[in-house]
Order: structure tokens, then C-alpha cells, then sequence
């Protein structure tokens, strides 16, 4: 390499959620490395030290694959929540065992002093991907969502992000549905995780005599008319369109981009979802409001990740 290279500048992406912690390298252009991209399981079962160290596994392996005309400019990590921006510590609810846990600082760890690390919320994350080169884009009044393991959410409003005073704005998993009585982990009741997640999904078909255990044969089921399943999709489009209104109505929403796992269950969870919304027939400005799928890849949460880095300037 000559002094005359010109470096390209790359951002170390870290995505820690419920089922998997993945990093890689992420160029300015929201292009994902491929070799650069690692992964590791995570889960409920997980201890502390076991999780850390799936953290710590995929960053140095992915900082090693860093290539020789590449210029490392920020990591940025997305990790279900809730967070605690400020102090950089994550409590997702889905890993009892990290409450307070310092995860920025443990990222940061790997790299040098001179290389900012910002954690974010994963579905803030999510919602600047969309914004930058996903379905949101040309749109300023976004929520980004994540419908897997779990239901996370984030909003851009008037063209920046906004995470409130500790990181948790548009937590929108657990916005209660009229409805619904199913218990949440968080505490509340009919939270919208709680109702329209995957594996809760999944579990209230099992109670009402489905015989599968994952999303994909749901999925499946649903395909072939099978009518527990069709109520689940149902059941759980419902709830997703009732949050989304009620986010709304309090926002003022454009666009709603949602990905994740679960969302690919069928395309008629988004229509379920735009029905429920229609229903506010007297408030235009609520059924304006677009539900689209997700316009990134597979590799959508850790383009976000690495937009904590190259649209900083979003970031509020």
C-alpha cells in the first residue's frame, strides 16, 4: 500500500439480539463485507460470561478480517433493548442475566481510543437503515420495526432520530393492545410483543391445538389454509396494526417499515395489520400511515448498526 491509497472508510456493525449477536464490517454505502461477517447464538439459557464471550468472538473476528485498504471509523451496536444510552448498558429483556450490563464499554475494549463506539437501541438502529437505503427513504416521520424473537421499534421524526432521555423512545413492543389479555415479560399486559412476536405466535396456535413449534411451520401451516394458523397470523397482524395506529396518532407517522423473522410469516400479516389501522376511519392523518416490508436484506440490522457510524449526523 503507497501513501497515495486511498483508504475506504468502514464501520464495525454489532447486532446483539435475542437469538444471535452477528458484527461486520459495513461501508459507507451501506454495503455489508461479507467476509467480514460473523455470528454467534445468544438466548435466555446463555450465562453472562457465555454471552460476553459471543460478543467478543464475532468483533475480533471480524476486526482480524478488516482488509488492508480499509480505514476503521466507528463501531456502532444495536442491541435489543432496554438501553441505557448514556452509560452505554443494555438490559434486553430476553437475557435476564445482563441488567446494567456495560456493553459499549466491553465493545470499545477491542478497539483504540481514537475509535467512537455509540449504542443505540436495535430497533433505532433499524429504523436509520431504513431511512438511509431501505424502504424510508425520501421520508422524514419513520418508525423502523423488528418483528422476530422479540418487537422492537425506533422513530425519525422531522429527518433525526429520536431515543428520549435514556435511549427507549419508540419501544413500540410494548405499546398495550385493546384486546388482548396475554401476559409480558416487562410486566404489562396485551403488550404488543407479547401478542404478535414469533414464538409468541407460535405458542397461542400450540394452545389452540397447533402441533408446530417454530415460525417457518407456521408459516407453512398458514400457507396450506390451516385455520389455527390463520387465526394466529390473524391474531397477531391485529395487534401489530393496532400499535402502529396508536403510534400514530401520537406521532404523526409516514411510513412504517417492518422486518425481522417473523414479519416474513406471510404477506398477509401486513394487510391484517393495514386493517386494523383503517379502522380509525375519522383520523386521516392515522390511516395515511404506510406498512411496508422491510427494504434491506438479511442484512438490515447490522446496516444499522454500522448507520450509528456513517449517518451520525441523524443521530440526535
Amino acid at each position: 500500500m503507497t501513501d497515495s491509497t486511498v483508504l475506504v472508510p468502514l464501520a464495525l456493525a454489532v447486532d446483539l439480539g435475542g437469538t444471535k449477536v452477528e458484527a461486520a464490517l459495513v461501508t459507507d454505502a451501506g454495503v455489508v463485507l461479507p467476509a467480514t461477517r460473523f455470528r454467534s447464538p445468544t438466548g435466555p439459557g446463555r450465562t453472562s460470561e457465555e454471552l460476553q464471550a459471543a460478543v467478543d468472538e464475532v468483533v475480533t473476528s471480524a476486526l482480524a478480517a478488516l482488509p488492508a485498504d480499509g480505514l476503521l471509523v466507528g463501531v456502532g451496536v444495536g442491541s435489543a433493548g432496554p438501553v441505557d444510552e448514556q452509560h452505554g448498558l443494555v438490559s434486553p429483556l430476553n437475557m435476564p442475566v445482563w441488567r446494567g450490563y456495560p456493553l459499549r464499554d466491553r465493545v470499545a475494549a477491542h478497539v483504540s481510543a481514537d475509535v467512537p463506539v455509540t449504542l443505540r437501541m436495535d430497533g433505532l438502529a433499524i429504523t436509520l437503515a431504513e431511512h438511509w437505503v431501505g424502504a424510508a427513504q425520501g421520508h422524514d416521520h419513520v418508525m423502523g420495526m423488528i418483528v422476530s424473537t422479540g418487537v422492537g421499534g425506533g422513530l425519525i421524526l422531522h429527518g433525526r432520530t429520536v431515543s428520549g432521555p435514556t435511549g427507549n423512545a419508540g419501544h413500540v413492543g410494548h405499546v398495550e393492545c385493546g384486546g388482548f389479555d396475554d401476559p409480558c415479560a416487562c410486566g404489562g399486559t396485551g403488550c404488543l410483543e407479547a401478542v404478535a412476536s414469533g414464538p409468541k405466535t407460535v405458542a397461542w396456535a400450540q394452545r389452540q391445538g397447533f402441533t408446530g413449534t417454530t415460525g417457518e411451520e407456521l408459516a407453512a401451516a398458514y400457507a396450506a389454509g390451516d385455520e389455527v394458523a390463520v387465526a394466529a397470523v390473524k391474531r397477531s397482524g391485529r395487534a401489530l396494526g393496532q400499535a402502529i395506529a396508536a403510534a400514530t396518532s401520537l406521532v404523526d407517522l409516514e411510513v412504517v417499515a417492518i422486518g425481522g423473522g417473523f414479519s416474513h410469516v406471510s404477506p398477509d400479516l401486513f394487510e391484517y395489520a393495514r386493517q386494523a389501522v383503517a379502522e380509525r376511519v375519522e383520523f386521516g392523518f392515522v390511516t395515511k400511515v404506510r406498512i411496508v416490508p422491510t427494504g434491506l436484506s438479511q442484512d438490515g440490522p447490522l446496516i444499522g448498526a454500522a448507520a450509528l457510524v456513517h449517518r451520525a449526523d441523524v443521530l440526535r
